[in-house]
This record gives structure tokens, C-alpha cells and sequence, in this order.
């Protein structure tokens, strides 16, 4: 309406609390997800292998399931350790690598294509809010696929076992926690990170599957040709894996990993290496996010 009528007013009435500003954006993000029929039954099929090992726990104390299924006498149909829980996680994992794949790309890149980013901005938003808010939306979706499952079926075998089993497996719980949320941070923050470079969102996602799976070919071919166990240091299954064991296993590993983050026997790196690589990982994630995340873009 025209000023000069002096009908306009300001907006008066309540603001939203600072600090939850980011979670508008949140909200809005999860309204265009919600459209894709394909996306809900990925999403809801992404629980059925937490499901199965669930029914695995349950059975295995189940004198009367036992009977049925003529295993009275077997003792154990599978070992519940810290091994059976780092294939629950790398499963769940490895899903969470295709979700944001195909969610993550379709994030920022509409509205760097659209010239949208300015109306963000010009609205009460800094340019870390804004990330965070569309880096929620994955860090939701991929924790209710990985941690959060992990730790209800400890806690359902902890219910079956009693305490005495949680003090001795009570490491598999901070295992499950902090390596779920190191996978997440990094495949989150670099499917943010491709989403604001490349604006085509089907290069995009093929891009973060090359970096994926190309790299750890490449990093193979290297230890090939040159005899060494330094290019598995491209490889981010192998760098996960690597402190996925540390962190259920700590110096003394029984097993090689999880399964699609199996670490390679006789020829692991150093926890620390792998830390530090991954670590600078998400560090030039972000970079590459603050180099892109603009109010103006300038145009040569």
C-alpha cells in the first residue's frame, strides 16, 4: 500500500526467540521434503533392518520363539557384541549416505539458482543461522536413521541381559553416540558444501557418491602401485571405520569394523590420521560453505 496514506504499520506483535530463528528454515525444508512420496518410503524402509535386529534380540530370549523354531538348545543364534552393533550403524550408515545424497543438494543450490539467498538474509538471519538451519534438517533426519535406533536396541538388550551385561558392553553406548555423529557431521556438511557449488542438484548428489566411492579407488590404486597403506587415507569408509573400532573397541580391536567401514587387516593407520583427515574434511566443508553463503554474489 502507499506510504503517503500513513495506513502502513509496523509489524507489533511476537518475535521468535533469537536463538530458535534457524529452525523457521528447518520447518519450511521439511514442508517441500514431505511432498516426495519416494522420500517417505525410503525414509520408513530405512528402519526395517533396526526392526529385524530388534526381532533378533527378542527371539534369542524368547524360550517359547526358541521352541517354535526348534533352537531350544542352541545357546546363542548370534553374538551380541560391540560388532553386532557396529553392523547395525554402518547399515544404517550407509542409507544415511543415499538420503543425503538426495536430499542434501536440493538445500541451498534453489536458492543460490534463484538469487534467494539476499531475502534470507535481509530477514533476521546471519549467515551461520541459515546454514544451521538447512545443516538440521540432515542432522535430524540421518540421527533418527543411525544413533537413535543404535541406542534403543542397546537399551532393549541391556532390558534383556540385565546390568551386568551394560557394565560390560557399556562402551558400545558412547561408540554408537559420538562415531553416528562423526559420519553424519562430515556427509552433512559436504552435501551442504556440493550443494552451494554445483547448482544442478543430479550433479550434485552424483558428485558426493564420486567422492565416495571414486576416492577409495583411487586411494586403492595408489596402495597398489606404490605398496603402501597411506591412500586409504582417501577413503572415507576406511577412515570412519578406523575410529568407529577405536571408539568401541578402543586399543584392543577384535573385529575389523563395520560393514561398508571395514577397515583393512594388517594395514590400518592410525586413529589420529584418520581423525585429522576427516576432521579437515569438514573444516573445508565449511570453508567452501562460507565462500558461497552471500547476501551479494559478484559476478566477473
Amino acid at each position: 500500500m502507499a506510504v503517503y496514506k500513513k495506513t502502513y504499520r509496523p509489524y507489533d506483535g511476537p518475535l521468535t526467540p533469537s536463538w530458535s530463528r534457524f529452525l523457521v528454515i528447518r520447518r519450511y525444508a521439511f514442508e517441500d521434503l514431505r511432498r516426495s512420496r519416494f522420500l517417505t518410503i525410503f525414509y520408513l524402509a530405512s528402519f526395517l533392518y533396526p526392526v529385524i535386529a530388534a526381532l533378533i534380540l527378542w527371539v534369542e530370549h524368547n524360550a517359547s520363539a526358541l521352541k517354535l523354531l526348534n533352537l531350544e538348545g542352541a545357546t546363542r543364534l548370534i553374538t551380541i557384541d560391540s560388532g553386532f552393533f557396529m553392523t547395525v550403524l554402518g547399515w544404517q550408515s550407509m542409507l544415511g549416505l543415499f538420503l543425503a545424497a538426495f536430499i542434501g543438494p536440493g538445500q541451498i543450490s534453489p536458492d543460490l539458482s534463484n538469487n534467494a539467498l539476499s531475502l534470507y538474509l535481509a530477514r533476521p538471519f546471519s549467515r551461520a543461522e541459515y546454514v544451521l538451519g538447512k545443516l538440521s534438517v540432515l542432522l535430524m533426519l540421518l540421527s533418527l536413521m543411525t544413533w537413535v535406533p543404535g541406542l534403543l536396541l542397546f537399551g532393549l538388550q541391556a532390558y534383556l541381559e540385565g546390568w551386568s551385561w551394560v557394565t560390560d558392553h557399556g562402551r558400545i553406548i558412547s561408540g554408537l553416540f559420538f562415531g553416528a555423529w562423526i559420519w553424519i557431521l562430515v556427509i552433512a556438511l559436504l552435501a551442504l558444501a556440493l550443494s552451494a557449488w554445483v547448482k544442478w542438484k543430479p550433479a550434485a548428489g552424483a558428485l558426493l557418491f564420486g567422492i565416495f566411492f571414486v576416492a577409495s579407488g583411487f586411494g586403492g590404486a595408489i596402495n597398489a602401485v606404490e605398496d603402501t597403506k597411506w591412500g586409504y587415507l582417501l577413503n572415507i569408509s576406511n577412515l570412519v571405520g578406523s575410529v568407529w573400532v577405536a571408539l568401541f573397541e578402543g586399543d584392543d580391536p577384535t573385529n575389523t569394523g563395520a560393514v561398508f567401514f571395514r577397515v583393512a587387516p594388517g594395514r590400518e593407520i592410525p586413529v589420529w590420521c584418520c581423525s585429522a583427515v576427516l576432521l579437515l574434511l569438514a573444516l573445508a566443508s565449511l570453508a567452501m560453505l562460507a565462500r558461497k553463503i552471500r547476501g551479494v554474489e559478484v559476478v566477473r
